[in-house]
């Protein structure tokens, strides 16, 4: 895992610069992330990501 400290309105680029990860706003121990990405790039929160892992599994699972 490659670890990056960031503060407020500095970005990270990702896949030379296709994918841009912004700092919005530091609050407390919350931090706002912008990201930009292509619109063929799905991008989803960890919980949202597993639930569709979990939802892909189970149809798999079904139709075997």
């Amino acid at each position: 895992m490659l670890v990056l400290s960031r503060k407020k309105a500095e970005r990270i680029f990702l896949a030379n610069g296709k994918i841009k990860i912004m700092v919005l706003d530091i609050r407390g121990d919350s931090v706002r992330i912008g990201i930009d990405a292509p619109k063929d790039i799905d991008v989803h929160r960890e919980e949202v990501f597993d639930l569709i892992q979990k939802e892909g599994s189970n149809k798999q699972q079904k139709e075997d």
